[in-house]
């Protein structure tokens, strides 16, 4: 009985034998040729993680529509043939978005660095204490009045004046520290 089992054992199975079990299996069908179509599709794109994505959609349609699939002559020609078409629509897409984004890019006018004067300044600025650095922006760049700066703030006109006086002087004293030296090399 167990020489029988041996024997029986040792027997090559059905497929090996010439007799064809039945259709294809998809797995095996996967196995055998994924690596071919995605190596095909990486000389095509040139990116092997997008052939490999590729490839896999490719098979995953193919599994969807496996039981008509497996009676083709070349089932794995519908597989490429889907892979490119696949490559073909992602390049379009990609082409469509450049060339919509190309679209979209306004063409803005190239603006100069600010000049030394202006660093010089924007330093300073940053150097006063918040009242009076607002008051010297409102009064100098927005060109608010003393009044219209006073009602914006909440506080007397008088202070606004106290706060101009006080920020230009101490301007004056920063931007002059800051340009000592300079010409002196």
């Amino acid at each position: 009985m167990t020489v029988r089992m041996r024997a029986r054992a040792a027997e090559p199975p059905p497929a090996e034998l010439g007799r064809s079990p039945g259709p294809p299996t998809f797995d095996g069908f996967y196995h055998a040729h994924f690596r071919s179509v995605t190596t095909q599709l990486w000389a095509y794109t040139g990116d092997l993680g997008q052939a490999q994505d590729l490839a896999q959609e490719a098979f995953c349609r193919a599994l969807a529509r496996w039981d008509r699939l497996a009676r083709y002559d070349d089932p794995v020609a519908w597989v490429r043939q889907v892979a490119w078409n696949l490559a073909r629509s992602r390049w379009r897409r990609l082409r469509t978005a450049r060339n919509h984004l190309l679209r979209q890019r306004r063409q803005e006018p190239e603006v100069a660095g600010p000049s030394p004067d202006r660093v010089a300044i924007d330093r300073a600025l940053a150097e006063l204490p918040a009242n009076q650095r607002r008051a010297i922006v409102l009064h100098y760049l927005a060109d608010l009045s003393v009044a219209q700066i006073a009602l914006q703030e909440g506080v007397a006109e008088g202070t606004v004046k106290s706060w101009l006086h006080r920020g230009r002087a101490a301007l004056a004293t920063l931007l002059n520290d800051n340009t000592e030296g300079v010409g002196d090399v």
